[in-house]
């Protein structure tokens, strides 16, 4: 499938573009068009368009990218509305949708508070059989110290972290 769509040729920070026909599944980039209809400069806002040649494309199915088919509107080629290119679609609220087709009954309204308790209740039995289902983990023992142990000896290294105690002097 062909499309109409830029092809942008300027320097960093200077963006200009070659407006071409090229195959939708190939790189623009690539260079590789079909032909040359036109050229834009958004700094300058310089616009020079084959009117004919696009009218010529658009007759043998080639569509236009949104930005294109937007500035061929603007300069007047072809005829209709502009495409919102970065708009996103509204989509319609979640309980719209439940609420289509179906009537509103005053008379059949739910009693919401007691549907409420019940279900807090029933969450707290799921609770309590969750509980009783799983095992019980007892805390880690604490070893005690034995007696028959020795007190461990301190190395070079802890005594080097410790403070040396003056020792009075004698006269």
């Amino acid at each position: 499938m062909l499309v109409i769509r830029f092809l942008r040729v300027g320097k960093k920070n200077q963006p200009s573009f070659k407006i071409v026909v090229v195959d939708k599944r190939r790189s623009s980039k690539s260079g590789r068009f079909l032909e040359e209809v036109g050229f834009y400069n958004p700094l300058t806002k310089e616009k020079v368009l084959k009117a004919d040649r696009i009218k010529y494309w658009l007759s043998k199915g080639v569509r236009p990218s949104p930005t294109v088919h937007n500035l061929l509107i603007k300069e007047k080629i072809l005829e209709g509305k502009k495409i919102p290119k970065h708009k996103k679609p509204k989509k319609k609220p979640s309980f719209a949708k439940a609420t289509e087709g179906k009537e509103k009954k005053p008379e059949e309204k739910k009693p919401v508070p007691e549907t409420k308790p019940e279900a807090k209740t029933e969450e707290k039995q799921t609770e309590k059989k969750e509980l009783e289902i799983s095992p019980k983990v007892e805390p880690p023992k604490e070893e005690k110290p034995s007696e028959k142990t020795e007190p461990r000896k301190e190395t070079k290294t802890q005594e080097k972290g410790k403070p040396e105690e003056k020792k009075p002097e004698e006269k």
